[in-house]
């Protein structure tokens, strides 16, 4: 199976066949599909407490609001920026709600793309070699575990970053929720209309599905990785989450990796790497040999004269052979029909795999250098302005909105990036040509609107 990888696969894919750890000790299928097997549920995090829809009352009357205004202000007055810094040292305080601790770090050994894969790969025989295969039943078995590593990979880089994206909802979120608290004392203060108040609290209510979408997301996504790896058991899908990196990998500084392939090489590459081409050829070239050529020229002129009479309700017909020699000169010509077929789709997936590759490696790199960088850039200079008192509490908590819209888009880019090459290197180790396309999967999310519902 070896003999098939091509040097570009020198990173993930032989990291892949080398021995982990087990995910889970001592699971088996005789366990897993019996009923009476006591499972407990996987122990999620709460969901985050819903949004209030209630309104602060007004007050009763002028000399209530008079007192409320007074009492309010001189509260915040101790404070250099107001509500928004009352609040913050009210959530910086001993005692303070869970919610807002941050999570401690887990002590669990990263689990790493080639670490899942090979994971996967202990529950997955059919795809080892033996030494009684023939050729054509080694090429099943190639073209079938480039696929498997593909899809673990492509799988493991969705749950990531379904895992990184949750956090990034979290923390939209909780700018939301400030806004909305910061508008709720505002109106007690009198110094703000419940309308906008409800604003406020219209966006803490969009950011909050948002954020049960995304956690919702990122459960579905470990649950597939998973089920992918033989996991089962409540407690061993609960570590799974907990062992997934923070982030996705870095991006490499080019595209592909450096000498590996080329735009003018990677087709010759892919038609080396397919297991079943060589085959198919040496077919063909049997075929040929037994065949005559004015045979199969005289055939192919039958061919093109059906076709040429062919209708569009039915398919094209060719009169019955007659003469010897006509079966093995239309054997001959199917076969080249086959491998002309074979190799055009597959020359045509290779370069759209270089095409996505690079593509989308240039656009995670200025999603990363671009658009992030500017926005970062502008984050601290509205900072900075804050600090001035040059702009409002909340021209602050929209800047942090934006950057975390920033944040999602240069992820969904860099993981957009990583399934491209999965369907890249699935292509270069053997698997079959539909490996490569561009679907959905592969693009990444268009615009910050996910991070920032509501404005």
């Amino acid at each position: 199976m070896i003999r098939f990888i091509r040097p570009v696969l020198a990173g993930l894919w032989l990291a892949a066949l080398l021995p982990v750890t087990p995910l889970s000790a001592g699971a088996t299928g005789l366990e897993a599909a019996d009923r009476a097997t006591p499972a407990d549920p996987p122990a999620w995090p709460v969901m985050p407490a819903e949004p209030s829809a209630d309104v602060p009352a007004l007050p009763d009357g002028l000399p209530a609001a008079r007192a409320q205004w007074q009492r309010v202000n001189e509260q915040v007055a101790a404070f250099a920026r107001g509500h928004i810094d009352l609040l913050r040292w009210e959530q910086a305080r001993p005692g303070a709600a869970a919610t807002a601790a941050a999570p401690a770090s887990s002590p669990l050994t990263p689990l790493t793309a080639a670490g899942a894969v090979a994971a996967s790969l202990r529950h997955q025989p059919d795809l080892f070699t033996r030494p009684t295969m023939n050729g054509r039943e080694r090429a099943r078995v190639q073209a079938a575990w480039a696929q498997h590593v593909q899809e673990v990979h492509k799988i493991w880089v969705d749950a990531v970053a379904a895992r990184a994206r949750a956090d990034l909802m979290a923390q939209a979120h909780d700018v939301a929720r400030t806004g909305a608290e910061l508008g709720r004392r505002m109106v007690v203060a009198g110094n703000w209309s419940q309308a906008r108040q409800m604003r406020e609290q219209l966006v803490e209510a969009a950011h909050w599905q948002a954020l049960v979408a995304a956690r919702l997301a990122e459960r579905a996504a470990v649950e597939r990785l998973a089920s992918r790896l033989g996991l089962w058991r409540g407690p061993d899908i609960v570590q799974l989450a907990a062992r997934l990196p923070g982030g996705l990998p870095p991006l490499p500084e080019s595209a592909w990796s450096a000498g590996a392939v080329t735009a003018e090489r990677i087709e010759a590459v892919a038609l080396q790497a397919d297991p079943d081409l060589a085959l198919l050829r040496t077919e063909v070239e049997r075929d040929r040999r037994a065949s005559d050529a004015p045979r199969e020229a005289l055939l192919q002129a039958q061919l093109d004269q059906a076709l040429a009479s062919a209708g569009a309700s039915a398919p094209p017909h060719i009169a019955a052979l007659e003469r010897p020699g006509d079966a093995a000169a239309e054997r001959a010509l199917h076969g080249q029909a086959r491998l002309l077929s074979h190799a055009a789709e597959r020359r045509s997936a290779a370069r759209l795999a270089w095409q996505q590759v690079v593509i989308r490696h240039a656009a995670a790199r200025q999603a990363t250098d671009g658009l992030l960088k500017l926005q970062t850039a502008l984050d601290q200079e509205n900072l900075l302005r804050y600090n001035g008192m040059l702009q409002s509490t909340w021209d602050l908590l929209a800047s942090a909105r934006e950057r975390i819209g920033a944040l999602d888009t240069a992820l969904q880019a860099r993981a957009a990036y990583w399934r491209a090459m999965a369907d890249g290197q699935a292509l270069l180790a053997g698997a079959p040509a539909s490996a490569v396309s561009l679907t959905p999967d592969n693009a990444a999310a268009a615009g910050t609107g996910a991070a920032s519902p509501g404005h």
